[in-house]
C-alpha cells in the first residue's frame, strides 16, 4: 500500500451558492464513506481561501511571516484528501471519482519514501 495526496484544484473567486455546493458535498461524503469502508481513507478536508494563508520564510537569520498566499494564481488548492491504496492506478481511480463529483481538476501526488 502507498499513500497519495489528492489536491483539489479550484478557481479563485466566489464560492458556489449553497444550492450548488450542498449536493456536491453530499456526493463527496458518499465517496468518503465508500473509501472508509475499503480502508483507503486516511484524511481529508477543505481549505480556507488563499487570502487566509500566511507564508513563513527566512531572509538570512530572520524569520518572516507574510499574509496571503505564497503565489498569486487563477487556481489554488481548495482541499485535499490523503488516501492509502495499492498503486498509482488505484489512486487515479479515486481521483476520477472526485473530479466526476466536483468537476474540478485533481492533482495526485505520492508521498516520498514509501515502497
Amino acid at each position: 500500500m502507498k499513500s497519495y495526496v489528492l489536491n483539489i484544484i479550484q478557481p479563485v473567486g466566489e464560492v458556489p451558492p449553497p444550492e450548488v455546493l450542498e449536493p456536491i458535498m453530499a456526493r463527496l461524503a458518499e465517496v468518503r464513506r465508500d473509501l472508509e469502508r475499503q480502508e483507503c481513507w486516511v484524511f481529508g478536508r477543505g481549505l480556507e481561501q488563499p487570502e487566509a494563508s500566511t507564508v513563513v520564510s527566512t531572509r538570512g537569520d530572520e524569520v518572516i511571516a507574510t499574509d496571503g498566499p505564497w503565489t498569486e494564481g487563477k487556481e489554488h488548492i481548495g482541499g485535499l484528501a490523503v488516501i492509502r491504496v495499492a498503486d498509482l492506478d488505484a489512486a487515479l481511480k479515486v481521483a476520477a471519482r472526485f473530479t466526476q463529483v466536483t468537476g474540478l481538476p485533481i492533482e495526485v501526488r505520492p508521498f516520498q519514501g514509501e515502497g
